[in-house]
């Protein structure tokens, strides 16, 4: 079996980021995960058991969003002009995948504050959006849940955009949608926590030296996507494959 260099690096570095930055997104996901708690009968918010089945189900609504976005990515990605899709035009969306990532990082790390300014790019596709959200509340099914958790992964987010821009390097639709499942599932077990343990979640994600640790942890993820040839995976099946 082969691998693809560009694919398996950027669904490795998709989930590792979704892993990594998921904390730092707590503070606005756990006001809507706490806001949408509240608006549950008290019988489901005051029992873990109930409650855990509806935050599972907004989180796999956020997640799905993530996915069709990737996909929506992947088919823009197919209509670059031909001399761009080709080898030094892929070549020249990974580096750019990796600047774009690397500022995530320092901007995580509190030393580059201008790079929120890049969420201002989803701010009209998401005042169309949000009313649909708001009819959702309060939610009184898994289903609703979910819906909500669809409408949810839209909010105009920095760190989603940068694994957007890793997803466009990947060439093809499904794989695009992959990298962003993988970035999705990334921030699953974080964002899941917030409903459960959210003081002690909260209280990590404000933590500056854990931040600086987070942005490190990007940046060298950005050399990764810049230089696949560096993913493990790729690495072992090279040597095995001779």
């Amino acid at each position: 079996m082969t691998f693809d260099p560009a694919f398996t690096t950027s669904y490795l570095v998709a989930f590792a980021m979704g892993l990594a930055t998921s904390l730092h997104c707590v503070g606005m996901c756990g006001s809507i995960i706490g806001t949408l708690t509240l608006s549950l009968s008290p019988e489901i918010r005051n029992s873990k058991r109930l409650l855990l089945p509806f935050v599972f189900n907004y989180n796999m609504g956020r997640i799905t969003s993530y996915t069709l976005a990737g996909a929506i990515a992947g088919i823009v990605e197919s209509f670059i002009p031909a001399p761009v899709s080709e080898i030094n035009g892929y070549r020249v969306l990974q580096l750019l995948s990796a600047v774009i990532m690397a500022g995530a990082g320092f901007y995580i790390a509190g030393w580059l504050p201008r790079f929120a300014y890049i969420e201002k790019a989803g701010v009209h596709l998401w005042k169309m959006i949000e009313p649909f959200g708001r009819k959702l509340i309060p939610v009184k099914d898994r289903t609703q849940a979910f819906l909500f958790g669809m409408v949810w992964g839209w909010l105009p987010c920095g760190l989603v955009y940068t694994a957007l821009a890793l997803a466009l390097t990947t060439g093809d639709v499904s794989k695009s949608a992959l990298t962003m499942l993988s970035f999705g599932l990334g921030t699953l077990p974080a964002v899941m926590g917030v409903g459960i343990m959210t003081s002690v979640l909260t209280r990590l994600s404000r933590m500056q030296r854990f931040k600086q640790v987070v942005g490190l942890f990007m940046i060298a993820l950005a050399l990764l996507a810049a230089m696949p040839w560096l993913n493990p995976l790729a690495i072992i099946t090279t040597h095995t494959t001779h």
